[in-house]
Order: C-alpha cells, then sequence, then structure tokens
C-alpha cells in the first residue's frame, strides 16, 4: 500500500490560512491598516468600493520596503516582529505572524507599490491567487500602496456566504474605528465607493472619540485615569443618562490593541449597577497599558481575544476606577481655579492664641406664629371651599383615555372593554406575568412576550397591506445616528415607513421624524429607533428576503410593553384577546414561549402532604 501522508501545495495551504485570517473584507482592511501603523505612517488613507467585495486599497506614508522584502513580505510565516519564541511575550505592535498578506494573496488579485525614503526608485508588485504575475522597479511614493481586487476570486464558495453590502460596510467601519481610537496621532481617512466617510485628522484621544462618534459625544464623556503596580487605565466613559439602546460605543484596548473581554464587560455593567436605565447600554472607552509578559495575545487568529495573568485583580480595579469616576461627575462638586484671586472668598485663619467667641442667636419669646395678629398669620388658616367647585372637573372624565384594543393593537370586533367579561379574574405578578383561570388550571401569560405576537402579526398585516395609518407630528423631531447605524437605519427606512412612520434622511447621518403610526403616537420616537436598530441587529439574518419580516420582528419588540409596566384589568383582558385571536398564540416573533398552563393535577400534587 502506497503512503496516504503528504504536504499539501503551498497554494492550498495559504487558501486554508487566509480561511482563519480573511473571513470577510474588513478583515483585509484590519490586516493592511494594522501594517501600516506598525510600518510608523503619519496617514492612512482606506479606499472601498461595493463593500470591499470589488476594491480595498490602503494607502500609507509610512517607511516602505525595499524590493526583496516587498517580496518576501507575500511568503507565509513572513515578519520583521519575530525573531524567536521569547519575542511572542513582548508584543506591542500589531501584526506579528506573517500570515495577513500571504492569505490576502491566496484569495484575491493584489497590486503593491512601495518605496523607501532612501531609495530612488520603488517597487510594484503583482500577484493573483498566490502565483507571481510581475515583479518590477517603478517610480512611485514614499510609503505603501497595496490594492486588493476580486476578494474571493477562486474561492466562489466563500464569496457566496458574503452578507449585503450594507452589512459588510458595517463590519468595514467597525473595524477602522477599532484602530483609529487608539491610534488619535494618526490621520484617517476612510472613502467607500467616492464618498468621503471619515476623515479623521490627528489629534488627542478625547477628539479622536468626538471625531468619530459625533460632536453629541462631546457631553457624554467622563474620563478615568487610575495607575496601579498591576495595569493602568485611562479613557473615558459614559454618563448614565446619555446611555443608549443600542451597541456599539464600547470598546477595550490593551496596549493600543482592539479586544472582546465579557468578563471586563461585566465590571463595567456592575459599576452602573442601580444608577442605569433599563435596558440601556453605556458608552466607554477603556485603555489598559500593561506589562506584554502579562499578557497572551497569541490565543486566537484575529488577536481579539487576549488572556490576562491576573484577571480577577483587574476586574476590581476596572470596576472601581468606575465607580470613582461616576463618583465624582455625580457627587464631587468641580473646583474653578480661574477665578480671579480679588474674587475669592476670605476664609478668616485661625491660630492657636485666637480668641473663640460662642455664636449668638436673637429671638423673640413672645412671638407665635399662630396667632391671628402675626405677620403671615393667614398662612395657616383654613380657606373656606368655593361653591360648586366640583364642576371645575367637569368634561375631563374621558379625556386621555385610549381604547385598549387600539393600544395592544387588536382588532378584533367582538372584543370589548368588559373588564368581567366571562367572569375572568386576572392577577399581574411581579408587573410580568399575568395570571387567570381556565378549564385546565392556572394559566400564566409573559406580557412583554404577548404583545410581540399582537404586534408583530398586526405589522405582518400592516405591511402586507400597505395601509399603515400615519400621525403626523405638530413639530418633527430629528435625531443623529452613527456611521455604522446610520447604514443600517438606511437599509430598513422603507420598510420602516411601510408601517406608518414618516421618517426621512436630511444629511450628515441625521434623520427628521414627520409622523409615527396612530397606536404609537406617545412612544419616544428617538428611544424607540434605538431600540428598533439594536434588534434589527441581534435579529439580523443572512437571507435578503427576510429583511421586511425582520424589520417587522424589530419593530414588535421595541414597540411593546416592557417588565414593569402595571395593567388594568381591563389592558390584561385585552391582551388575552388579542393574543388567542393571533394565529400563533403559543410563541413570541423570536420563538419563546408566550404562556404556560399549571394543570389542577400539578396543583393537587403540590398539597398532598
Amino acid at each position: 500500500m502506497s503512503d496516504i501522508i503528504h504536504l499539501l501545495p503551498d497554494s492550498v495551504a495559504n487558501q486554508i490560512a487566509a480561511g482563519e485570517v480573511i473571513q470577510r473584507p474588513a478583515s483585509v482592511v484590519k490586516e493592511l491598516v494594522e501594517n501600516a501603523i506598525d510600518s510608523g505612517a503619519s496617514v492612512i488613507k482606506i479606499v472601498i468600493k461595493n463593500a470591499g467585495r470589488t476594491l480595498v486599497q490602503v494607502i500609507d506614508n509610512g517607511c516602505g520596503m525595499s524590493e526583496t522584502d516587498a517580496r518576501l513580505s507575500f511568503e507565509r510565516h513572513a515578519t520583521s516582529k519575530i525573531k524567536s519564541a521569547n519575542d511572542l511575550f513582548a508584543i506591542r505592535t500589531m501584526g506579528f505572524r506573517g500570515e495577513a498578506l500571504a492569505s490576502i494573496a491566496a484569495i484575491a488579485y493584489v497590486e503593491l507599490k512601495t518605496k523607501r525614503v532612501e531609495d530612488e526608485l520603488g517597487t510594484f508588485i503583482n500577484i493573483s491567487g498566490s502565483d507571481l504575475v510581475k515583479q518590477e522597479p517603478m517610480a512611485c511614493s514614499n510609503g505603501t500602496n497595496l490594492l486588493v481586487k476580486n476578494l474571493f476570486f477562486n474561492v466562489p464558495a466563500r464569496r457566496k456566504f458574503l452578507k449585503s453590502n450594507t452589512t459588510e460596510f458595517r463590519h468595514i467601519l467597525n473595524e477602522i474605528q477599532r484602530v483609529a481610537l487608539p491610534n488619535p496621532e494618526i490621520s484617517f481617512i476612510l472613502i467607500h465607493n467616492d464618498v468621503e466617510v471619515y476623515n479623521l485628522p490627528a489629534s488627542n484621544l478625547h477628539q479622536r472619540i468626538v471625531n468619530v462618534f459625533g460632536k453629541n459625544t462631546q457631553k457624554n464623556l467622563i474620563k478615568i485615569d487610575t495607575k496601579t503596580s498591576i495595569v493602568n487605565i485611562k479613557g473615558f466613559i459614559g454618563k448614565p443618562e446619555y446611555a443608549k439602546k443600542t451597541g456599539g460605543e464600547q470598546f477595550f484596548f490593551v496596549n493600543k490593541r482592539y479586544m472582546r473581554h465579557p468578563y471586563f464587560y461585566r465590571a463595567v455593567l456592575k459599576a452602573y449597577e442601580r444608577i442605569l436605565p433599563h435596558d440601556s447600554i453605556p458608552s466607554f472607552f477603556i485603555y489598559f497599558d500593561i506589562d506584554p509578559k502579562s499578557i497572551d495575545i497569541n490565543i486566537h487568529p484575529t488577536k481579539t481575544e487576549i488572556k490576562f495573568d491576573d484577571e480577577r485583580g483587574i476586574w476590581q480595579i476596572v470596576q472601581v476606577s468606575i465607580k470613582e469616576s461616576l463618583g465624582k461627575y455625580n457627587i464631587v462638586p468641580s473646583i474653578d481655579f480661574s477665578i480671579d484671586a480679588d474674587s475669592m472668598i476670605d476664609i478668616p485663619a485661625f491660630s492657636k492664641n485666637s480668641e473663640v467667641k460662642i455664636p449668638s442667636i436673637t429671638y423673640d419669646p413672645n412671638y407665635d406664629p399662630f396667632k391671628e395678629n402675626n405677620k403671615g398669620s393667614n398662612y395657616y388658616q383654613k380657606k373656606e371651599v368655593p361653591d360648586n367647585w366640583e364642576k371645575l372637573y367637569s368634561g375631563f372624565e374621558n379625556e386621555g383615555k385610549q381604547s385598549s384594543n387600539d393600544l395592544y393593537g387588536c382588532e378584533n370586533e367582538g372584543i370589548t372593554d368588559n373588564s368581567e367579561k366571562n367572569n375572568f379574574q386576572f392577577y399581574q405578578l411581579k408587573n410580568k406575568y399575568i395570571l387567570t383561570s381556565v378549564k385546565s388550571g392556572l394559566l400564566i401569560i409573559d406580557q412583554k412576550r404577548a404583545h410581540e405576537r399582537i404586534l408583530y402579526e398586526r405589522f405582518l398585516k400592516v405591511m402586507k397591506n400597505d395601509v399603515g395609518v400615519k400621525q403626523k407630528n405638530l413639530f418633527p423631531e430629528s435625531f443623529k445616528l452613527n456611521v455604522a447605524d446610520a447604514e443600517i437605519f438606511k437599509e430598513i427606512i422603507n420598510d420602516v415607513n411601510s408601517l406608518g412612520f414618516d421618517i426621512s434622511e436630511f444629511s450628515d447621518n441625521t434623520f427628521v421624524v414627520n409622523g409615527t403610526p396612530a397606536d404609537l403616537a406617545k412612544v419616544n420616537s428617538v428611544s424607540f429607533i434605538e431600540s428598533l436598530i439594536e434588534n434589527f441587529k441581534n435579529n439580523k439574518t443572512d437571507i435578503k428576503t427576510d429583511i421586511r419580516e425582520n424589520v417587522v420582528r424589530s419593530i414588535a419588540k421595541a414597540s411593546a410593553i416592557n417588565y414593569g409596566k402595571e395593567l388594568t384589568v381591563k389592558e390584561m383582558n385585552n391582551i388575552i384577546d388579542c393574543l388567542f385571536a393571533c394565529q400563533t398564540p403559543n410563541y413570541s416573533p423570536s420563538g419563546k414561549s408566550v404562556f404556560n398552563i399549571i394543570s389542577i393535577d400539578e396543583l393537587d400534587k403540590r398539597f398532598k402532604n
């Protein structure tokens, strides 16, 4: 029998490595921009076409490469960062494995132009699917210009699983943010389909955050700065009142490298405990500076998961640092040192020989505030009640009341607001569950999930028939989204408007709410849209045709009543009636159980002993 084990060809090995390193166009952007940062560039320009499917181009003014280095950079495990295994424990640069360019060249068409300052001519290299097409000297600018075309052209299965352009571009935006925020001294320019998305000049850390997420972020930031023997922590956290329903402004960085760390994330939420609005997410931009020997960044191909030697100790430091900053913001008054010396408050000095005088108090022992002849005594006298006072409130009995059927999206004609219908008795437990008796036992309904199901089926019907009833706002309300959330909202705005909203794009990621569905007239539009976007991201599906259903599901979840809302008997009655008029009352739009029945037999068993 012949041998069956053999070495893979380099081209196949590179494609396999590309599967770990290059998952989507955003991965290419990440690797190329990190290389540009390591080259010492002060200006990095990123040009994208069709969310990276057609083109990803990164241009920098860094140190450039010699002809030999340029060609060697496309070989696997070619790196200038590592010379021995010990170097893995002293890494402060971004890329170090030497797999990025080899992986990219294996699945795309690549052109490289690079030149060092001391060289007269640069180098041009053209590679297609790991095959060298051309290499020659050429005149070019100092630095590196790397162009990647037709990603996954030779791996159609991988290309087929890419998401929509909006989704892929959102991932690119996330990667740009992750490298731009810890490197404020570098200027970044991002152009997508010939439109400038970001132009971030070199600045300080605070200004970089504001430039990335908008001017509204400026009033939201609280500084944190803690130095310990284990780790130094600096950065900014968000004020509780500005917490949003959407994620996207939560960042951890260690030695200027972005990382995900669920354990430290829980430390942040713990610090905000009891001061954070319900279902809201605080912003934070936290930067760790730690000895590279105390961390391991080589546990994941994308290097976003990092292991710390003393995670428990750092957890405590993170929590205490945030609590201290929140305490200063809420409690400790700020001192203005710019006050003129002449206007300073005069605080008398007290010496050892100073005479101590007991303060004296003067008062009139004969003063009685309840005597009629004393000034102000009428304040304490009982005033006469005017006749016919009850007429002041006539005509207000029904004002402001809304049909429970309208409130809960129920359109069944046979349903009334009679709280004694069928002699049902309802009880609300912990403002979360609705309890009532049925023939087989005790019916327990999750009020939020039930309302989600009711609204979901109603909005599906509205979208199908395009009969959304709009109510114009007296004063249109504007709101601004960050770049990533704005891209999502642009994708779904037409479907949202078909449900009865009237929202239009204004400019610079700003939108205007001109009208809302009649049933949601009292909903806070900005908070609702933030919840809608967050739910849409969480419910995001891979199939383009499911977007409209996803929008309906997200709107139903964002507009449903929350836990903690106290319901009247009429409201509980109508939720039950509307729920069991639905086609699928058993499950919420996300597939979770809406109700449970505890049978009489099960109740009897509990009382046998």
